[in-house]
């Protein structure tokens, strides 16, 4: 079991560290996996946004992370599994405040009591056109999520352990919401894909603690 002191002091401590970047994003990459086609891509005019990797702990001082599923509705991310976050707004101060308020927006926390770690490398996602900053947080007590029912179905609530077995991570042909199957490694949290961006952020996540060992 991952006691939540513990797992907070490993992330204080990786976050110190230089980020392995694509090295960790792309071992949870559709493949097959084109790098110069990939930089190709990243048109001049992405949007910004960021998302939030929360961690706390539940009553026995156990360490999880909120997912969220989205809704099914008219989109490229319509029903995927991800982490609480958006699209960074005019008022927003910097990236870090779009994590914070969109994941307040989303599943309710009280961003105030969000202790901000650092961020991982930005990934950019070509069908929405988006550069998105990864955050890492914790709060110290087990929140009182109220997901909002127009952006989230459903939270996942996932203790931090189960990411960190090799079992859980699978590849398999997935139907993308552009209408064709990809070859994709997948994270299978309670019998949902995890995949594409969510699961390239996992990537990186998992790549930096497998490497200072536990």
């Amino acid at each position: 079991m991952m006691e939540f002191d513990q797992v907070i002091r490993k992330l204080e401590q990786i976050l110190e560290k230089p980020l392995p970047g694509r090295k960790g994003q792309i071992t949870m990459a559709p493949q097959p996996v084109d790098e110069e086609r990939f930089a190709q891509q990243i048109r001049k005019d992405f949007r910004k946004g960021a998302v939030l990797m929360l961690f706390y702990p539940d009553s026995t001082g156990k360490c999880y992370i909120p997912f969220i599923k989205r809704p099914k509705y008219e989109g490229v991310h319509s029903g995927q599994i991800a982490f609480p976050g958006g699209k960074m707004e005019e008022s927003d101060e910097d990236l870090a405040e779009t994590a914070l308020r969109e994941s307040e927006e989303e599943i309710g926390i009280d961003a105030d009591k969000v202790t901000l770690l650092g961020k991982m490398s930005d990934l950019y996602i070509p069908p929405s056109n988006f550069m998105v900053s990864p955050f890492l947080g914790f709060v110290n007590e087990q929140p009182n999520f109220l997901p909002d029912p127009k952006e989230v179905e459903r939270i996942i609530n996932c203790p931090v352990e189960v990411l960190m077995d090799k079992n859980i991570r699978k590849t398999g042909s997935i139907n993308s919401r552009a209408g064709f199957k990809v070859n994709a490694p997948y994270f299978d949290i309670e019998s949902e894909t995890v995949w594409g961006a969510t699961a390239m952020m996992l990537g990186e996540f998992t790549y930096m603690w497998e490497r200072d060992g536990f």
